[in-house]
């Protein structure tokens, strides 16, 4: 067969597939491309709510893009996803500012810690999140003393549970005013002291950026400490293509370089239209 039979073969082939979409009112650039998988990424629930977006339709949308989990959700919310074949990489916790760095908040936190942890286990949900709490004029030293003293009450409750606490960094320069964990060099030597392989960080690639930069190097040297990842574009905290600094790409190929097998969660605001940055964010992060 002439090489010219053949280029029209597949011409007429695609011409084909093409009218088929057409006829079923489905475009061929609303199907997702073959997915790589070399990561499980995930998306952050509360990025949505305020574009009023129901769960269940961000279920449907996440599960057709390729997306495998649906986070920082409570146990009500966990059972929505799960009927829609997904899963919850994170789970959410009550309070940001007022944290394990103050002992009055331990029974508290404690408790919250347990009754997810046993969710956690029930549902076969990976991660629960905790969180270090504000300074409030209390020394990073004190903070970090107290915060070990909790942990290492619920760090074997963990363990046995299988469940993995993670304790997320956030910058205090721009949107967490006065929150301690605002550098990895605190979150590290905070596992190093719980000694824990059921605590690790979080590392929100977006909060460390503003705080400290270098993240890829970050990533190599304390990838073993860190549990769950977050995205989001700086400046902003919006879409992770080109419109802002990071290099998604190029880090998440040192993510998966590390060995890392868990979640990537997509916790950027959409500024554009959210399923279209969605599928975009997607295919930057799937290396």
């Amino acid at each position: 067969m002439s090489r010219y039979l053949l280029d029209r073969r597949k011409a007429i082939q695609t011409l084909g597939a093409g009218a088929v979409a057409l006829a079923s009112g489905v475009s061929l650039a609303d199907k997702p491309a073959k997915i790589k998988g070399n990561i499980k990424q995930s998306i952050c629930f509360w990025c949505y709510q305020g574009k009023k977006i129901k769960l269940a339709d961000l279920c449907k949308e996440a599960k057709r893009l390729g997306y495998q989990s649906i986070e920082l959700l409570g146990p009500a919310d966990v059972k929505t996803v799960k009927e829609a074949g997904l899963t919850c990489a994170m789970m959410r916790c009550a309070s940001i500012d007022k944290g394990l760095n103050r002992k009055e908040n331990h029974a508290r936190i404690i408790k919250e810690l347990k009754d997810h942890i046993d969710f956690a286990a029930s549902e076969k949900l990976p991660n629960v999140i905790c969180m270090s709490g504000n300074r409030n004029k209390l020394d990073d030293e004190t903070g970090l003393k107290t915060c070990v003293t909790g942990l290492k009450q619920v760090a074997g409750y963990a363990e046995k549970k299988k469940v993995t606490i993670c304790m997320e960094g956030l910058n205090s320069n721009v949107d967490h005013k006065d929150y301690m964990y605002d550098r990895t060099s605190w979150g590290v030597e905070l596992c190093k002291k719980v000694n824990s392989e059921r605590f690790k960080l979080l590392y929100d690639i977006y909060h460390m950026q503003i705080m400290e930069g270098d993240v890829i190097r970050t990533i190599q040297t304390y990838h073993k400490y860190i549990g769950h990842y977050h995205t989001g574009g700086n400046p902003g905290r919006n879409e992770i293509d080109e419109t802002q600094e990071l290099n998604y790409t190029a880090i998440v190929k040192a993510i998966v370089a590390t060995g890392y097998k868990g979640y990537l969660g997509q916790e950027f605001i959409p500024k554009r239209k959210p399923f279209e940055s969605l599928a975009q964010a997607f295919k930057i992060c799937d290396v």
